[in-house]
């Protein structure tokens, strides 16, 4: 792993004791070298990801006591006593400068550890994301129906749906209401007014939070995460009564969204659960991140679309999963695409390399048949 050098000016020591236990001050050092994320073991030094790559700092190496004493300082009594409760735990934290983090802390082989996620104070433009902006215009200005983001950690699937409900927070007169675990974006009132209610600190569960969630009178809403039974069943019922609800699952593709929340369900309650997810359904945008060829970006998101067209409602409806793909990679015409055909693009319009394209692409070889012939500067065709 990359070892991080010292500043210009310090010793080992110097810069060792000017951390010494401090949590404030690691994160400074996170947001100093523009780290995404901050990791606490013990028996290592603080370890830092920058760019996707992991560092590993020149402070001295931590002890069980050590991390456990860290984490103690940005939590409150509440947060850790739910962490001695059941081991995990998700917060967030903001520094005296208003720079935010989501963090968690959870034990592991009975000592403590931390991952400290840094969230950025602004919301960007889809535009600024590189996300296709058509498209989720189009779907920000529907009124009713279910949104998934989807991906697997660490992918920017918050910072998509952020930029959705900016945007929406920008163009429509309504009321938004947020549900997260822990609150990651800040949300000005703007066009619409914005309530954000934080799991554990606002209301004590998602579950709670979705049963009196209709008596709060929303247009817009987003459920950070469907992560069990409850969740889906609430978030399906604000779906199918006049809002537009955001949520989020952890799958790899648009398709596999449907097969995860089928998972969470027992077989006989499918044919149910299709119906309702097939009515509901506006959209599935699923999102990796693939490193950018240019040095001033650290990394752009590569997407799948699935729009909810009337083949892909009766392909759920008729337990067709296999079938979605194919109808993904035909959808051009109203908005669709798949991630070979989207890596194609970032190559074609050189925000990334052929070569890390290839490294994300569900199909190295599907990609490489798209995209031969296509006259790039950087990187090789081959």
């Amino acid at each position: 792993m990359p070892i991080i050098g010292r500043q210009a000016g310090t010793t080992m020591t110097d810069h060792a004791q000017s951390w010494h236990m401090d949590m404030k001050a690691l994160l400074r050092v996170a947001l100093e070298r523009e780290a995404s994320d901050l990791h606490l073991k013990p028996g290592q030094p603080p370890i830092l990801r920058i760019d996707g790559d992991i560092h590993v700092t020149d402070h001295a190496t931590l002890g069980p006591a050590d991390v456990l004493e860290l984490a103690r300082q940005i939590m409150d009594e509440r947060v850790h006593r739910l962490y001695l409760e059941v081991g995990s735990v998700d917060f967030s934290h903001e520094t005296e400068a208003g720079d935010r983090f989501r963090v968690n802390v959870y034990r592991q082989r009975g000592v403590t550890s931390v991952s400290a996620r840094r969230v950025s104070r602004n919301i960007q433009t889809f535009t600024q994301l590189h996300l296709p902006k058509e498209t989720l215009e189009r779907i920000c200005q529907i009124r009713q129906g279910l949104i998934i983001f989807s991906g697997v950690t660490g992918t920017g699937k918050s910072t998509s749906i952020a930029a959705c409900l900016d945007y929406i927070n920008a163009h429509r007169r309504c009321h938004i209401v947020t549900l997260e675990d822990p609150i990651e974006y800040l949300f000005e009132d703007k066009q619409a007014f914005v309530n954000q209610r934080e799991i554990g600190t606002d209301v004590a569960s998602y579950e709670v939070a979705l049963k009196f969630l209709l008596r709060e009178d929303p247009d817009v809403v987003l459920v950070g995460e469907m992560r069990t039974r409850d969740d889906v069943e609430g978030v399906l019922r604000a779906a199918e009564t006049t809002r537009l609800v955001f949520t989020t699952v952890h799958a790899a593709s648009a398709p596999g969204v449907v097969t995860r929340i089928l998972d969470l369900f027992e077989a006989q309650d499918h044919h149910v659960l299709r119906e309702s997810l097939a009515h509901s359904l506006v959209a599935i945008i699923c999102q990796k991140l693939v490193p950018a060829a240019d040095p001033n970006v650290a990394r752009v998101p590569a997407t799948e679309v699935m729009l909810a067209t009337p083949t892909v409602r009766k392909a759920i409806r008729d337990g067709d999963e296999g079938h979605l793909p194919s109808v993904v990679a035909a959808g051009g015409d109203v908005g669709m695409h798949d991630f070979t055909q989207d890596l194609v693009r970032l190559v074609r319009e050189e925000w990334i390399d052929p070569k890390d394209a290839y490294e994300g692409a569900p199909s190295p070889e599907a990609l490489k048949m798209a995209i031969r012939g296509i006259d790039v500067k950087r990187g090789a065709l081959r």
